[in-house]
């Protein structure tokens, strides 16, 4: 800790995914500079009391964030708004970090709602028989006039990110769009009905 220049450090972060190795690495600390905050990664939530206890500032559990990105990606690909999203997510951070929970407060909640139709969100849309694209490149449909970003395609099981405007579309083709609501709904009409 030493050589590391823990006389000069602002604060100390410990990633050892071993509880036993995390609480030595957070004693030696305390005992050279008690005065220095310790942020500790832990695996769960299990030792998030022993850590705490043990002097450390703040308590990551690795499970808590990982489940929190996984289901916000999870809600953005089903269509779920950014902004709601982004509200949950700092609504739960606000509850578990205790240092943070100030920077985690949200916005007034009616401007939340006039920010959240107003921003992109993820759209999926299947391309099914008689629909205007099939057979057309995505460059030939203009979709980025409409203001909309094409960000994946999913066929047959795979799934390409970032097509490129040479992709010419097929029966069953999903497509994985980016836009506000306005965007994604007169994308929707050019992609089915060709308006």
């Amino acid at each position: 800790l030493v050589a590391a220049g823990i006389a000069r450090a602002s604060v100390v972060v410990v990633t050892y995914a071993d509880t036993d190795a995390a609480l030595r690495a957070l004693s030696q600390v305390r005992s050279v500079r008690p005065d220095v905050p310790v942020v500790v990664r832990t695996a769960d939530e299990v030792d998030l009391e022993k850590l705490q206890e043990a002097g450390a500032a703040e308590v990551v559990p690795e499970s808590v964030e990982s489940s929190i990105m996984l289901a916000s990606h999870a809600l953005a690909l089903i269509g779920v708004p950014l902004p709601r999203i982004l509200k949950r997510i700092r609504e739960i951070r606000a509850e578990r970090y205790h240092l943070l929970r100030g920077i985690y407060r949200g916005a007034h909640l009616h401007e939340e709602a006039v920010e959240e139709r107003q921003q992109a969100r993820l759209h999926s849309l299947t391309l099914e028989a008689g629909a205007y694209a099939i057979g057309r490149t995505l460059a030939e449909l203009h979709l980025r006039e409409l203001g909309v970003e094409v960000s994946a395609l999913r066929r047959k099981r795979i799934r390409v990110v970032d097509p490129t405007p040479e992709t010419r579309l097929e029966l069953d083709d999903v497509l994985v769009l980016l836009g506000t609501p306005a965007q994604l709904a007169n994308t929707e009409t050019r992609l089915l009905k060709g308006l």
